[in-house]
């Protein structure tokens, strides 16, 4: 279920522009970009194969590797934390599109809605007017479906000509890149498979951060940056390759050190507890006929999702046959009844509602919304860890630039930031109207 929930969230993201998971948000961006030019199925295609791929890898490594990772993660403090989180954020330079200050405004305006909801450090509500409901912060479900879905279904009712509708029947080469794509996107996947799987280690990073700084990095390692957002293939196969690769990663903290790194280990963790089974150091030792037997399962899950998945692939495309006025009322019925069920709560709905209005009208006035996600995602995480960070140090701001791993993730952040600054203002500089 792990890994079927983890690489289905890619397939709504293709077809219907709708992320079924967090980490799926930067698969829209270009997978359906790729299926509004009718290539649906090579993007679920390179999707399936790239999860594959980095799932397998990842379950390697852990075997290999799991202590000694374990140790590193070990060692990540507030200040670390802080850092990696401060790198992430950076990452919206590579997010933006054609308006740099667009995509920063966008980021910033997500750290404040995640601000909504009460203080963890001083137990004080922000921005809740008093609303119960809103104690909890804004829900990450409904806030993300409302802005891909809900404002996707909004601008496709004001121009059908944005509708997608295929007559023709997929072929089974349909569902294979070209092989010019796959000598471009094969060190992609390799890359993307690498950090997902050490982001993955960390606690509370997780598949939605490492599928956001694979993007960005192969974006930036990009010959033809600009053609990211476009529906170029390998825009599909970072992130989709990295989420699937971090699933490996967080088994290491959790196997190892009792650790989750994210909702769905935290479940596994308690499963695991209800079961006698204690994670941690001597879980390899003591119970070693159920850790090999749960690291095989890992790699038969990731043999039945490419089994399960690409003979599938036709059937999920034929959603695109579906005549719009039809399917439009399931997008917004499925969305609905999807974010209802996360928390059982009316006020989700409306939450959904809402960011639907926000999203179609950034997307009017051309603001972006993967850098609003990003800021969302990484708000509690940045001002949590900053904070714990002063406290321990006495509000002494050295605490970042006197660890090794915190001063070496600020000082690629700062790179990270201020290059693409630095390159535009070069291109200007050498530009022939700049010398008159």
């Amino acid at each position: 279920m792990y890994y079927g929930a983890m690489y289905g969230g890619s397939t709504t993201s293709i077809l219907l522009n709708v992320p079924g998971e967090a980490s799926s948000v930067l698969t829209c961006l270009d997978g359906y970009a790729m299926a509004r030019a009718g290539r649906a199925g090579a993007a679920l295609g390179i999707a399936a194969i790239g999860s594959f791929i980095a799932g397998t890898f990842s379950v390697v490594m852990l075997n290999l590797i799991a202590e000694p990772l374990a140790n590193f993660a070990v060692s990540f403090g507030p200040p670390e934390y802080f850092a990696l989180t401060f790198l992430g954020l950076t990452l919206v330079t590579s997010l933006t599109g054609k308006s740099l200050v667009k995509g920063i405004m966008s980021a910033v305006f997500g750290l404040l809605i995640a601000t909504i909801g009460i203080d963890v450090i001083s137990g004080a509500g922000r921005f809740t007017f008093g609303q119960i409901e809103l104690m909890d912060g804004i829900g990450l479900i409904g806030l993300i479906v409302g802005l891909f879905a809900i404002s996707e279904v909004l601008e496709n009712i004001e121009d059908p000509l944005k509708q997608v509708f295929i007559t023709t029947k997929m072929r089974f080469r349909d569902m294979f890149p070209t092989r010019d794509e796959w000598r471009r996107v094969l060190p992609v996947i390799g890359r993307s498979s690498i950090i997902g799987f050490f982001v993955g280690v960390l606690p509370g990073a997780g598949a939605t951060i490492s599928s956001f700084i694979a993007y960005a990095t192969e974006k930036r390692l990009s010959k033809h940056p600009e053609l990211y957002g476009t529906g170029i293939i390998e825009g599909v196969a970072a992130p989709e390759t990295a989420n699937n690769g971090s699933t490996g990663g967080a088994m290491v903290t959790l196997l190892t050190l009792g650790i989750p790194g994210g909702g769905s280990t935290a479940v596994m963790l308690g499963a695991l507890l209800l079961h006698g089974l204690r994670p941690g150091p001597l879980l390899f030792h003591n119970q070693p006929d159920f850790v090999w037997g749960f690291i095989a399962s890992m790699y038969i899950g990731n043999i039945m999702l490419i089994i399960l998945n690409m003979p599938l692939i036709q059937m999920w495309v034929a959603l695109l046959r579906v005549p719009y006025n039809i399917l439009m009322p399931g997008i917004v019925s499925l969305s609905a009844i999807g974010v209802l069920a996360t928390d059982n709560s009316i006020t989700d709905v409306w939450i959904m509602v809402g960011a639907g209005i926000l999203g179609y009208l950034m997307r009017k006035v051309g603001f972006p919304l993967a850098p609003l996600v990003l800021g969302y995602i990484l708000g509690p995480m940045v001002e949590n860890s900053l904070r714990q960070s002063l406290v321990i140090s006495h509000g002494d701001l050295l605490v970042f630039f006197t660890r090794p791993i915190s001063t070496v993730l600020i000082t690629l952040g700062l790179l990270s930031l201020f290059t693409p600054i630095i390159r535009g203002v070069w291109k200007k500089a050498g530009s022939p109207e700049a010398e008159y």
